[in-house]
Formats: C-alpha cells, structure tokens, sequence
C-alpha cells in the first residue's frame, strides 16, 4: 500500500490531512442515540463528545472530520469488539478513532499498518504518525527506515522527507548501509530533487557523512567533481580535508580511526556469534561476537554458563539457542537459550535423545536437529523445536546414521548430509509430508566439511573423506537432483565454516578476470543451465 496520497506538497514532503478527509460528514438516523451505548462501553470514548448532538428533536448530525462509512464501523465495533480494517480504510478509521479516543481502534488500526510496513510506505506511514498520535507504530516505522535504508531511498517518499527528517537519520550509529558511498549518494539524490530549494541544505547535510569511511579516490573522483559540491566552498573545504585526514588515518593504528569522527564506523546490522567449542584442550563456555563494521571481536561471556562443544547453535524469534553438544564426559539432550538483551541463559524443554556432533538448522519457524551420537552410537533419528509451545517433537528418521554433519535449508527443505563414517549420501526433509528423500548422492564422499547455498545451487566444501583433508568443491541443484564439480580451492582444508556475501562494490576483487576465463568453465557452466530449465 502507498502513502503519497497523503502527501500535500511532494516536493516539502509536508502531510495534507484534509485532502484525506471531508470537512463536514452527514451521520443518518441510522446512529441516533448510539452514544449513549457508546458511553456505556469501555471504549475510553469520553460522553461529552456526544452531548452537544444529543437532542432528540435532530434528525441529521453533523460531526465534523467522520464518514458514516467510518462512523458505522466504530459503533459496530462498540458492540461486536471487531472491526474490519483494509488497506483503503484503514489511514481514515485511524484519525476518526483516533479524533473520539478509541484506543482499541487505534491499536487494531496501528498494529495493521505496522504489518504492512514496506520501503514504498515506510516514510509516509512515519509521516502519518505526526498527524495521528501512535507511537509505538511511528517508532517501528522509524527502525525499518533505518534498518532497511538503502531500499528506501531507491522509493518515492524517500523525497518528501524533510530536511530536519533526513539529517536525523543520516546522523544514526544504527544506519544499516554495507557503504558510506550510499549515505552520500542518497542526499544528493534527496538535493537533486528539488534543487533550487535545497541546495542550501547540502553542507549540513555532507557533515552527517562519514567520509573517512570512503576512499579518496572515491572522494576527488565522485564527490569533488560533483556539481552541487564545487559551487559550495564549505563543501569543496571539507572534502579536502577529508583526503588528507584518509591519508593520515591510514598511517594510524585501526582505534584511533574507529573513535575518529569521519571515520567512526557505524554500527553493525548483523553480528556473528562464536559459541562454546573446544578450546586449550577442554570444552569452554565463551561467547564473542564479532563487529564486522569495526572489524572486532568483543566477549559476552557469561562466566556461570556450564562449558559445551560439538553442540548446534540457530538463531530464532531474537534469541539464540545452544542445541546438545558434550562437555567432555557427557552427551547432552539439553538446550540452552541466550538472552542477547539479558547475557542469561535459560533451559528450554530438551530433546528426545541426547546428541552430540548434531546438525542443526532453522525451517518456518521451527529449530530442527539431525542425527549426531549419543554416546553410544550415531543417529538417524531428527527431531524439530516449536518455541511457542516449548516442545519438541520426533519427525521422520533420516535413511542413514550421521554425525559431524552439516545441513542447511533449499527451497523450503532441511538437507543432511554425511555422517562421520564419510558417506557421500544426501537426502531431503520435507516437512509438509514429513518425508525423508534421498537426493543424487554426492560425488566425493565426507565429513565435517563447509556447505552454503547460492544462486540457488547447495555448495559441499573442502572436509574429510575417511583418507584425507579435500580441497575439492562440489554443487548440488534441486532441478535436475544432481551433483556438479566446482572448482577446487587452493587450500586443503576440514571443519571450516563459509557464509555468503552480496552487495560488494569492489564485486571484481573476487571475481576471476573474465578476460582469462578458460573457455571450457564457461562451456560447462551453460550446460548445466541448460539443463535445469
């Protein structure tokens, strides 16, 4: 749904909540004496709004700024307790019960349009805010604003923000931007718009930029040569300054840049945890997280939780979950759950059987866990956690015993994949049917290896294979259930991790260069597409 209706003048982003609206509604007969159960209702609809259209001799009321349309829809609502809300009614059943006090309509109203939050309306829904008090939805708003910024500046009502507005959010620690190169371009864009008018706006706005997360040849090639930057001399001023403080940066030691003021990454998005493990010969109980913006390592070590290796760890509905695992002499069918707000750990229900070297991933809401070893021997047995009713339950066995395993989720599926007896069987959970299927099995057979997908395509890598550490790639596609060779990487290596990465302007830094590309890579590549369609 858009907002842009709502929007008076486009180009001050100003709200216009009269053309929303009519200035004068005619209510029927059809509501006479309907106050007084109004009144009677705990709706917080204070009486005296109804008192001065209380005279029995009127036919018609006249109640300025409501709809009969939305009129009728709050006194249902006084008797029923529901109300029907959608995308064309829900901005005028807002302000009309937002205008007589109806919280509980304002709630319903309010809870709808936060669900309905996308980078096309997020601004103008903020905006709306103004207009009709909810705060908890202008501030949820606010957060995917920020959090999702470099969607919403490629959107229309990223323009009708106010200078005041854009200055607030360019300024934010939490401004989700993988590049600073994106706060830049997005004001000159918001400039650009309506240049005559905002122009003047360009020095305050550049000091919310930190240009020393750039490079300089960013800055003369971009920036300098810009023509809204070399008609402002503070402008030209500050840039120049910029360089040679990027040239000194990189002379100084990575903190005395991170506390610099042009430098000062901000903050991360997403952080990477490192749980438990296996450290200095014995299992230990430290938790860090990584800053990938500051390039840092923090510990949150919670020093009462017990130590634990070998265990599973998902992330779900903002909590972290520890899943099995051993402390050295036990193999657990516990399961931890981290508070990030807390630093606390809490036991949640465990699982049917107790599993070490577990696989663990998460699928629609669910944690699911395959195989692993008891202490005895290796399982087949999987079984998936609904944390709404804190219970686990049994699912369909896999068709092979695996340990130091991995798994992953494609196309709405839990894959498995090899066991410590390095198989090179694969097989798919289908959650719908509750069915394991055996896919193509892999072309190498191995353990504790690396998996990740990609363009659609589920890569195994490097591991063990019962002789030796591998090096060796491979890919399976759901299309044509097979498994293809990838090139192999230049190291040799086992129980590694991998993770995808988007969205990188240097892209060529990590490409090979296509000039040198070997024709039969190319060749191969088609094929396989072909294949697949």
């Amino acid at each position: 749904m858009k907002f842009s209706n709502l929007y008076d003048n486009p180009a001050c982003g100003s709200l216009s909540v009269a053309s929303t609206l009519p200035e004068i509604t005619s209510i029927s007969r059809h509501f006479l004496g309907q106050h007084l159960v109004l009144i009677s209702l705990p709706l917080n609809m204070p009486g005296a709004l109804f008192i001065r259209w209380s005279n029995p001799d009127k036919q018609v009321f006249n109640i300025p700024g409501v709809s009969p349309e939305m009129m009728a829809l709050i006194i249902d609502f006084a008797y029923t307790g529901s109300v029907s809300i959608t995308e064309e009614n829900v901005v005028e059943l807002l302000m009309a019960a937002d205008q007589f006090n109806a919280m509980d309509i304002v709630k319903l109203c309010s809870d709808f349009l936060g669900e309905q939050l996308c980078p096309e309306n997020c601004v103008g829904i903020w905006q709306f805010t103004k207009v009709c008090l909810s705060p908890e939805l202008r501030t949820k708003a606010y957060h995917y604003i920020i959090s999702n910024f470099e969607q919403v500046v490629l959107e229309e009502e990223f323009l009708q923000l106010t200078v005041e507005e854009l200055a607030d959010i360019l300024d934010r620690e939490d401004l989700n931007v993988q590049l600073e190169t994106t706060v830049y371009e997005a004001l000159t864009k918001w400039i650009s718009h309506v240049p005559v008018q905002r122009k003047q706006h360009l020095t305050a706005l550049l000091s919310k930029v930190r240009l020393g997360l750039m490079t300089s040849d960013y800055l003369k090639d971009n920036v300098l040569s810009s023509e809204l930057v070399e008609a402002n001399s503070e402008c030209l001023s500050m840039i120049s300054n910029a360089i040679l403080d990027i040239h000194d940066l990189g002379s100084r030691p990575f903190m005395s840049a991170l506390y610099h003021p042009l430098a000062r990454p901000r903050l991360p998005h997403s952080i990477l945890l490192a749980i438990g493990g296996w450290s200095g010969g014995e299992p230990t109980n430290g938790i860090e997280a990584y800053d990938c913006r500051a390039n840092r390592w923090v510990n949150v070590t919670n020093n009462l939780e017990c130590p634990r290796a070998y265990h599973g760890a998902a992330f779900l509905n903002g909590y972290v979950y520890s899943v099995g695992g051993s402390d050295g002499v036990e193999h657990f069918n516990s399961v931890r759950r981290f508070d990030l707000t807390t630093h606390a750990w809490n036991e949640v229900a465990p699982m049917h059987s107790r599993r070490c070297y577990v696989s663990v991933t998460v699928l629609n809401g669910f944690i699911y866990a395959l195989g692993g070893h008891d202490g005895y021997v290796r399982l087949s047995s999987a079984e998936r956690y609904q944390p709404e009713i804190n219970q686990w339950s049994l699912i369909a066995p896999m068709h092979e015993q695996r340990s130091h395993a991995s798994c992953t989720t494609l196309n709405n599926r839990v894959g498995g994949f090899d066991g410590n007896n390095y198989l090179r069987t694969a097989e798919a959970y289908n959650p719908h049917t509750n069915t394991w299927n055996l896919v193509f099995s892999m072309l190498t057979p191995r353990s504790t290896f690396g998996i990740e997908v990609i363009d659609d395509r589920l890569f195994v890598i490097g591991g063990f294979n019962g002789f030796t550490t591998t090096s060796d790639v491979e890919y399976y596609t759901a299309l044509t259930n097979e498994w293809y060779e990838a090139c192999d990487m230049d190291i040799f290596r086992t129980d590694l991790s991998c993770c995808v990465m988007s969205g990188l302007s240097n892209l060529t830094e990590y490409t090979f260069p296509r000039d040198f590309l070997p024709l039969e890579n190319v060749l191969g590549l088609a094929m396989e597409s072909a294949e697949s369609t």
